[in-house]
């Protein structure tokens, strides 16, 4: 394997020689030199090469923004400020071009598109929609690598914490959530059975019953943390909800651990210690890419990250909170949506909670039953679950979780409550049947972590190709 350019740059310049692989961010020339800067995503970081006018460059090589090359020369201490060495390259050889302007196609050719990426700021809409070379630019490359550590990280924490990795199922005859907004998977042929104006009989269907894209691993989790104590899940999820925000993906990414024996107050532990350790580690180790986020993205993401981890998270219930809210929302204009005993908190609610009555992260406790799924525990009040919402700073809600119902007869009440049928879950009911045991788990979204992380505005900047109301291409 060669070396990337991040280890190139790590090396101490003493005149050896290198290789450089990467792709051509900036050519300039003076009278008597060339500079081209090579970048190979491996930091944000390029190296600069130096050119001889004299050397083997030939004029007739076209060298343009996007162009991949290779360049051998010698590694030597740059005399530039900001990098401590650059290439005296020897030699280049252009492997692939990126034409600066269109051309039309000739002798049976196909015609040439200039490559989009060229030496100015794009917006983040408009990389929106070349989103297979978006990642040529600082800010996705810095995103692409922020979200590949810290997926690591994610499973460094939970393996070196006694947790089994479970792969869950992609496709599920059950909603996890009893919300209903679910892609439907079949192989029955839609448009003939409209055609002949046909109800749809799911016996013939692929599975032989109506399935789906999975809102959620949990239920299934749930089944081996009664089995190995301590599993997570970490991997795709789909929700058909028709919301077009900046905080909304059809599909995306949950990680969801579940720990038997463990109540409510485990569970909290166990969010603040995990969210503690994650972003520790970004700051640690991406710090390159952090403070190009916090320059050029989000002015204090570093520092909100530094006060999380050296924070003690609040514990309030609900009610509490509640009650904080109507305090405030008597001061005319502070809230869009009125806070009241019952409603589901709105983000503005949860930053305000962060930022003003708690002045740091929030565990917010013990919500009404009617604004939680089915499977929470019922408190001894029978109004309220045993549910926590992590809140941060800037943010809000960045982990949901509960303690489970364990109780045989609750559970079904509350599934028939909800206007399910229990039979369709008489697998799940299962566990309370034979060796029931409290347990708990939480779910956080890969991709709300990685956007607190980096301070990106949009969820759709932080996953490779974003699926959204409309929106499938690549």
């Amino acid at each position: 394997m060669f070396p990337l350019i991040k280890d190139i740059l790590a090396e101490s310049p003493e005149s050896q020689e290198v290789v450089i692989r990467g792709w051509v961010r900036t050519k300039r020339e003076s009278k008597n030199l060339i500079f081209i800067e090579v970048n190979d995503g491996s930091s944000l970081a390029g190296i600069q090469c130096t050119f001889d006018r004299a050397s083997s460059v030939s004029e007739n090589t076209v060298i343009n923004t996007g162009a991949s090359v290779e360049i051998k020369g010698r590694l030597v201490p740059s005399p530039a400020s900001g990098q401590a060495a650059e290439v005296a390259a020897v030699s280049l050889q252009l492997i692939g071009e990126a034409p600066a302007e269109n051309r039309p196609g000739t002798n049976g050719q196909p015609e040439v598109f200039a490559y989009p990426l060229q030496k100015k700021r794009h917006s983040l809409e408009f990389l929106r929609e070349i989103a297979h070379l978006r990642a040529r630019t600082n800010t996705f490359g810095a995103v692409a690598r922020l979200r590949s550590r810290m997926a690591f990280a994610i499973h460094q924490y939970f393996q070196q914490n006694g947790f089994q990795y479970v792969h869950t199922p992609i496709i599920t005859a059950s909603d996890a959530e009893g919300a209903g907004a679910m892609f439907q998977v079949t192989t029955l042929d839609l448009e003939a059975l409209a055609k002949d104006g046909k109800t749809p009989d799911y016996t013939k269907d692929f599975f032989g019953k109506r399935s789906f894209l999975t809102v959620s691993g949990q239920l299934e989790a749930e089944t081996y943390a009664t089995a190995l104590s301590r599993v997570y899940t970490f991997g795709p999820t789909f929700r058909a909800e028709n919301s077009n925000t900046t905080r909304h993906l059809a599909e995306f990414w949950m990680v969801e651990p579940e720990m038997a024996f463990a109540r409510l107050e485990d569970n909290m532990a166990l969010a603040e210690d995990f969210l503690k350790y994650v972003f520790n580690l970004a700051l640690k180790e991406c710090a390159a890419d952090l403070a190009f986020f916090d320059a050029h993205i989000e002015k204090g993401v570093i520092e909100t990250l530094q006060s999380v981890v050296n924070s003690k998270f609040t514990h309030i219930p609900y009610t509490d909170a509640v009650r904080e809210l109507e305090k405030a929302a008597a001061i005319e204009g502070t809230f869009e949506f009125k806070p009241f005993w019952g409603c589901d908190l709105q983000s503005e609610h949860e930053k305000f909670l962060t930022e003003k009555v708690a002045g740091g992260p929030v565990i917010v406790t013990d919500y009404p039953k009617e604004i939680k799924a089915f499977y929470m525990k019922m408190n001894d009040d029978e109004k309220t679950v045993r549910a926590m919402d992590v809140l941060v700073p800037r943010l809000g809600e960045i982990i949901g979780g509960s303690q489970r119902e364990d109780n045989l007869e609750k559970l079904i009440e509350r599934i028939t409550a909800s206007g399910m049928k229990a039979k369709d879950y008489s697998w799940y009911l299962d566990l309370r049947r034979y060796g029931t045991a409290p347990h708990s788990g939480f779910g956080l979204g890969f991709e709300r972590l990685i956007q607190y992380i980096s301070g990106m505005a949009n969820i759709r900047d932080v996953i490779p190709y974003p699926r959204a109301v409309g929106q499938a291409e690549f």
